[in-house]
Formats: structure tokens, C-alpha cells, sequence
């Protein structure tokens, strides 16, 4: 199980993943320039496909698509047009100002009039250098990248089945390129009232109350990967709740707090897919009760919202259930006799 899992130490590959995380800033810009605007962003992140993550298809004009791809296992990113244009160049041996030339050239070459409203970083230490000249982030490692990738799709399976499990709205699973984690959200749809004074993007983003859920691959504040989830806004009493398994903890961040559960300690176990679903429906339990949530009632056994399906689903269970309670009973029954 471990090989799904492998290892991902954050000081091993710091280089090619800053080099890598403000590549997908700017893919994300442009994701962001040419796409309509969806409630709490749901626009702007990047998707996976079965090579690497993709835009999904966005416009300029509302009227002629295009898409740009990253190949995270040829390592190649692809612009391509819906009328059969294309643009590609490698991801390897290329600064950051080297990607957003090429890239930029290829929205000119296509007829694609995209403009960043911020061609810098969002939220990092260089956040006042544009893409277009730092020439100081120009690793990439294509094993690094692939790893990568490979831990992205077994935490995007996980969460896919995770949401499953919710009829409530529900995020779609997405990679958020500002933060560069994979993310889902639940929401309550209960309106959260923010002040005169909050920013926008968190606005937008917490107008709702929310428990997210996601994956890290670690920062110079926390470095070393790890699945989170937070309730938002934080409700009384939430760091007090149980969290499992034993190695998942509360962590203080910015005046909140964060239930973590470190990649490494998931490796460690027998069934780390089993390990990382019991962690997030702990941390999930925690937050929905604290907050007043209706647990039963967003309950959704294996995706299923069909009332005669999902009462045979669930006395299937206590089927089950029974049965194991009997077993267990005789066992001790036979080991006092």
C-alpha cells in the first residue's frame, strides 16, 4: 500500500516544487483572466486528468475555447484551441520568467488576447517580482514532478470517495494553484457575515460555513506534507474534539485551528487509505457537531440519495454489523470457557 503512497520528503524536492508551484500560478492567472466567475471560486483552480492537471476549457471571448494542459509524465505543456491550434513546449529546464515567455507566446501566436491582471506570485515571499523576471526558480526534477503527481491522484481518489459520502453542496475535488493543495468542501449553506474589512477572496470564498478538507505538500512554516481539514467559521470547543487516528492532532495556525495528519504517519500504517477516510470523518464529525450541523441528515451512505436504495444499504450494514457483534461475543464466549 505504501507504493501508492510514496515517500515525499518536502526538503528533498523544495527546489522543483517552488519552481513548479509558481508554474501553475501562472497557468492559474490565465485560468482565472478567461474564465466566468463561479461562487467561492470554483473557477480558478486546476483539475486532474489522467496525465497531469488541466484549465478545463475557458474563453476569451465567450465563443472560441482553449485549454491548457501540463503533462506531468512527458512533462510538456499543451495550449490547444477547440479549432484544432496548438502550442507546446517542455517544462523542463526553464525559469519561471523562460514559462511565462513561452506561454505568452503561445496565447499570441494562437489569437488567444489573454491579460493577467497581476502577472507576480500570490502570496509568496517574491510576491513583488513579476513572473516575467525571476530567473531564480529554474528546477525541475521530472521524477520529483511525477511523484508528485502520482501522490495528487491517490489523495484526489480518496477525497472523490470521501465526497461521496455527503448530499449536502459539496466543492468539486480541485488543486488550488495559490495554495498548492488538492481541496474539497462541505457546506452547510448557512450565510456567514464578514466585515467591511475582510478581503474579497475571503468573502467570496467563506460566504458560507464550510468543513474543507485536503492535502499539502508542505511549506517553510510546516515543512513536511500532510491532510488537513478546518471548519470555518471555527466554532466553539472544535480543538477539544477527538480526532483519529491517534497520530492526528490539533494544530494552532493564525488563530485557528487546523486538524493535521502527517503524510509520513499515514505511510506507516497497514491501510493508509482506510488511515487518511478515518481521519478527515473524525475531523468532519468534530466541526459539523461543534457547528450545529445536521450530521444524519447530509449523511450519504456510498453516494446514494435514493431513499429505497439507501434503506437496503443500511440494514446491509447493521446486517453486518450484527454479525460481527455475534462473532465477537462467541469468540469471547469460547475463550472464557
Amino acid at each position: 500500500m505504501t507504493d501508492l503512497f510514496p515517500a515525499l520528503p518536502y526538503a528533498d524536492w523544495r527546489p522543483t516544487r517552488d519552481t513548479l508551484h509558481r508554474f501553475l500560478q501562472v497557468v492559474g492567472k490565465v485560468r482565472l483572466a478567461a474564465s466566468p466567475r463561479r461562487n467561492h471560486w470554483w473557477n480558478v483552480p486546476l483539475h486532474l486528468t489522467g496525465r497531469g492537471l488541466t484549465t478545463r476549457p475557458m474563453s476569451v471571448d465567450g465563443v472560441r475555447s482553449f485549454c491548457i494542459d501540463l503533462d506531468l509524465l512527458d512533462h510538456r505543456l499543451d495550449l490547444t484551441t477547440a479549432d484544432g491550434g496548438r502550442w507546446s513546449f517542455p517544462l523542463t529546464d526553464r525559469s519561471v520568467a523562460a514559462f511565462h515567455a513561452d506561454l505568452a507566446a503561445g496565447l499570441a501566436a494562437l489569437g488567444l488576447d489573454v491579460t493577467i491582471a497581476d502577472p507576480r506570485p500570490f502570496d509568496l515571499p517574491d510576491r513583488d517580482r513579476p513572473f516575467a523576471e525571476d530567473t531564480e526558480h529554474a528546477t525541475y526534477d521530472p521524477a520529483a514532478v511525477t511523484r508528485y503527481w502520482r501522490v495528487l491522484g491517490q489523495v484526489n481518489l480518496l477525497l472523490e470517495e470521501f465526497a461521496g459520502r455527503y448530499s449536502g453542496k459539496t466543492s468539486p475535488v480541485h488543486h488550488f494553484w495559490h495554495t498548492f493543495d488538492l481541496a474539497l468542501t462541505r457546506f452547510s449553506d448557512r450565510v456567514v457575515e464578514h466585515g467591511a474589512a475582510t478581503d474579497p477572496v475571503t468573502r467570496e470564498a467563506y460566504s458560507r460555513e464550510v468543513v474543507s478538507f485536503g492535502f499539502w505538500f508542505g511549506d517553510p512554516a510546516t515543512p513536511e506534507p500532510a491532510f488537513y481539514s478546518y471548519t470555518a467559521p471555527e466554532p466553539a470547543g472544535l480543538a477539544d474534539a477527538p480526532l483519529y487516528p491517534g497520530a492526528a492532532r490539533w494544530q494552532e495556525q493564525n488563530g485557528s485551528h487546523l486538524a493535521v495528519l502527517t503524510y509520513d504517519a499515514v505511510r506507516a500504517t497497514a491501510d493508509p487509505r482506510a488511515t487518511v477516510l478515518e481521519f478527515y470523518e473524525s475531523a468532519y464529525r468534530a466541526g459539523a457537531i461543534a457547528a450545529g450541523w445536521s450530521v444524519d441528515g447530509f449523511s450519504c451512505r456510498g453516494g446514494v440519495t435514493d431513499p429505497v436504495l439507501a434503506a437496503a444499504r443500511r440494514a446491509d450494514h447493521e446486517r453486518v454489523l450484527r454479525a460481527e457483534h455475534d462473532m465477537a461475543v462467541a469468540s469471547d464466549w469460547g475463550s472464557a470457557r
